[in-house]
Order: C-alpha cells, then structure tokens, then sequence
C-alpha cells in the first residue's frame, strides 16, 4: 500500500510529537500537539508520527486526538512488538480511517539482542512478523523499523526486513539510532537492502537517523542517493540527544541541489517552514540556535562588508536559497495594534494557525488588548507568545491573577501573589534572592507544592525595547520526572512567575 505518487518522489514522515518530544524538557499539551499537528498539515507532510499510545493516557489521548481532527497527512502510531502496544496504537489511529498506520519495531543489532532482549535471531525474526501481522488486523499500512539497524549485520538486516515485507508491511524503516553511520557506509547499507532483500520492491525504504555526529541529514541524503524513498525527520532537528534529522535541512537540500539528486523531490509547502519551526520553539521552549541552517535568526544575514557589497550587486553572490523560499519575509511581521478589532485579530489568528473561537476566543483576544496596552508594536512572535502561554494555563488548576515585586540594592526582595483556583482567591506575600525567587517562593506557599528548579531560560522573542521575554523553566518536583512550563510578557519576572505556576500545574494534573 504505497502512498507515493512518483518513484522520485520521497516521502517526509515528521516524528516532532513522538521523537522530537522525547528531548528532555520538550513535552507539549494536547493543545500544543494539536497546534503543531495542524502546522504539519499544512507542510503537507506525507506521514505525522503523532506519537506513542502505549506510552501514556495523554499520548493515547494526543494520537486519537490528531487522528480524529487532522486531514491529509498520514497518522501513525508507534508500538513495540508487543500485543498490548499494537492494540493500543490501533485504537489510536482508528480514527484516521485508511490513513491511518502503525510504525512498529524491534531491535536487531548484535549488542540489543544480547544485552536488552537476550532474543536469537530467529527470535526476532517470529516477534518481528508477529508483530506485523498483528498490526495488520488493525490497519492496511503497517511500517516496520528494526531498530538500531545501522549496526545491525548487513545479512541478517536483509533476511528481517525480508521476512516482515513478506508479513504485510508496506514500509521498511532503517533508523540509525545511535547516529553512528557515516555517510559512505549508510549509503552502502541501503544499497545492500536494495540487492539482495528479494521482495524490496514491495515496500518503501525510510531512513530514520540521529545526529549524534552531526550527520543526520548527510546519511539521509546518501540513503535517497542508494535507494531510499521516505525520510524521517523533525522541525528544528529536535528529538532525542543530539537529535534528528532536520526537516528543513532535507526538503531544501533536495530544493536546492537539484543537480546533485536529480528527480527527487518532496512535496512539502516550503514557505511554510519558517511558521513551523517558530511555532515548534515556542511551543517546546527549545530556542533555534542563531546560526542554524534555514531556519536560525542568521541564516540569511550578512554582515561582512564583502558579501553585502555582492549582494546588492547580484543576490546569488552570497545567497543559494532566497529567504521567501522558506516563508521569511522580512520587515512585514507588524500586524495588529491596540485598535484592531476582534474580527481582524480572529482572521490573522487564524492564518497564523491558530483557529478561535468562542471562549478561547474571548480568552486570547483579552491578552492580546493587554499587550497592546504595554507595546507599541505587536508581532506575530508576540501573539505566538501569547497562545503558548494561554495553553498552558487554560487546564491549570491555578490562575496568576496578581503579582507585585519590590526590590532594589538596599531592599530585601518581596513578592506579593494572588492566585485563583477554581473561584477561590489565595493571597501570600514572601522574601526571596531576588525578584524571581521571591515570585516562586510566595507561589509554592500558597499552592504548597515545592520543586526543585534545575533550568531557568529568558529570552527575547521580539525586537525592541517593550520586546516580549518568554521564560522557560524545568523543574522536578518529588524528585520525578522533570517538567517544564514556559510563559511570556514584557514583564520578566512576571513571565517567570507564569512560568513556574505552568510547571506546578502540569504537576499537579499527573
């Protein structure tokens, strides 16, 4: 059941909500999974892994969530070769109907069969199919992964994925786990693949590589050089350790070198880019470094006398893609001021991906007023800002309803809050090192709940001097897993405030 149009065509499979928020510190709400989910679609990626079912009730509830409400993309779900996960993933995706897919997987590699499964090989081959052909009862697009498989013995690589063709499945996915693969070799891999697994031609190859050496998208475009026809990747890059292979970094690479593979293309909205990956860091609270291919502040800014001399003569001097290409088109971001009305500020929401109304229309457009009140300008980054932290605190238990600091070289830092749950006001006041850590101390008083920060980030998400600052904080409460919560305004401390009630409130929802 292939879903390629063209034999050149390759396929992206976006895994930001299921690898993507494994990076510490990345995990989203159901909201924000469906707010990218939603960008996603819009990319007009071909498959959105939106997560793993089994993992967690809020995982299950995201993947049926994104499979009930997104249209076009494929929906997958991930599951191990375990009954229990397929069934869950199944029941996930169900609602996508025949979009829907299971990715499942199994270790191969010498190193995981002896030290995590302690399973021969012919083992893994029976769990492998088995596998497979019970995700098959559940949907007709079952994508099988045999996990770690760069290190995987090339033989024994070919004789599973052989088998697991033979089972049902549709696609083969070869990750390259660990990121250890280089180029040559990863190339040699699927090339190997392509010779000598007998019934190759029917299924699709992906490739899903991390970055732990800074070679994700390298190894993937040398597997597409060999054969391959899907690629696995996230916006930003982001997912476990290192991270994944960048979605932005293939797609325009393919672009771009035309001549270096020829035929290949993808059939990914490219303007879309530069609102999916703003939206996927403010959503995660994990800042694109400025020099990061395509999408970072700097990757089209010249600042050498040389290259701005040639760029005024003839753009291509100094430029191999034109920034419009990727949807960043500069000096129109000023959209809306105090004076705009609800429905000019629904429309642009709306074109942003942030489709309103009733309640959270209400909700939003009374913190953009505000805003507006503190700022002469507001820009898209600002009203991104403000769905983020609307987000965040629409399922909290408590509500930031006051916050007055007082500080200075010669005074003891004081905060005084008022906090609202579920009608009631709760009012404390305490001192702290500073104005930040007064905040969180009067905050973790009135809700008796104590956390240990272990990351605390500000940053400027827009220009000039009344510009937003978004902090993120992680935090570890019950020495549990770290949870983060992100927040912003013009006001720092009051961002950090928002922030850290963020974090409890997601704690105290499980």
């Amino acid at each position: 059941m292939s879903i390629q149009n063209d034999p050149n065509q390759v396929l992206i499979f976006d895994t930001t909500l299921r690898d993507g928020e494994q990076c510490p510190g990345a995990s989203m709400g159901l909201q924000e999974k469906l707010q990218v989910a939603q960008a996603l679609a819009r990319l007009k990626v071909d498959i959105i892994e939106a997560g793993f079912p089994i993992a967690s009730p809020g995982d299950f509830e995201a993947v049926e969530a994104i499979a009930s409400s997104i249209q076009g993309p494929r929906i997958a779900g991930l599951a191990r070769c375990v009954e229990r996960d397929i069934e869950h993933a199944g029941r996930a995706v169900a609602p996508a109907g025949d979009r829907g897919r299971i990715h499942v997987f199994l270790a191969t590699s010498a190193i995981h069969r002896e030290f995590k499964l302690k399973k021969a090989k012919e083992e893994i081959i029976r769990a492998a199919v088995a596998g497979v052909l019970q995700a098959k009862e559940f949907v007709d697009d079952v994508q099988f992964s045999p996990e770690d498989a760069s290190r995987t013995e090339l033989p024994f690589l070919a004789e599973v994925c052989e088998a697991v063709i033979d089972a049902g499945a549709t696609t083969v996915n070869i990750p390259d786990t660990v990121g250890y693969a280089v180029p040559e070799e990863f190339g040699a891999c699927i090339r190997y693949l392509k010779e000598h697994v007998a019934n190759i031609d029917k299924a699709v190859i992906h490739v899903h590589c991390h970055n732990d050496l800074g070679l994700a998208v390298a190894n993937s475009l040398e597997a597409l050089r060999y054969g391959a026809r899907g690629v696995e990747c996230t916006l930003n890059g982001i997912g476990e350790r290192a991270g994944n292979c960048s979605l932005e970094e293939i797609v325009m690479a393919l672009r771009t070198r035309k001549d270096a593979y020829p035929g290949l293309f993808t059939n990914i909205e490219a303007k879309e880019i530069t609102r999916s990956s703003r939206l996927v860091s403010q959503l995660t609270g994990l800042h694109v470094q400025r020099n990061k291919a395509i999408v970072g502040a700097n990757a089209f800014a010249h600042e050498s006398g040389i290259h701005q001399d040639g760029m005024l003569k003839e753009r291509s001097t100094y430029e191999i893609m034109n920034p419009e290409d990727v949807g960043l088109v500069t000096g129109t971001e000023l959209v809306l001021g105090k004076h705009s009305g609800r429905h000019a500020f629904k429309e642009h929401m709306g074109n942003l991906g942030f489709p309103l109304d009733g309640e959270a229309l209400q909700q939003a457009y009374e913190a953009f007023i505000a805003l507006a009140d503190k700022k002469k300008h507001v820009y898209d980054d600002d009203l991104v800002a403000i769905m983020q932290s609307t987000y965040n605190e629409s399922g909290g238990a408590f509500v930031l309803k006051y916050l007055h600091v007082s500080t200075g070289n010669q005074t003891v830092p004081t905060a005084t809050v008022r906090l609202e749950k579920e009608g009631e006001i709760y009012e404390d006041a305490a001192c702290g090192d500073g104005p930040v850590d007064a905040a969180l101390k009067t905050i973790e008083r009135i809700t008796g709940v104590h956390g240990v920060v272990e990351d605390f980030t500000l940053q400027s998400i827009t220009t000039g001097k009344d510009a937003m600052g978004e902090v993120t904080v992680a935090a570890r409460f019950n020495e549990g897993k770290l949870v983060t919560g992100k927040a912003s305004s013009t006001d720092i401390v009051e961002a950090g405030a928002r922030a850290y009630l963020n974090c409890i409130n997601r704690h105290l929802a499980g």
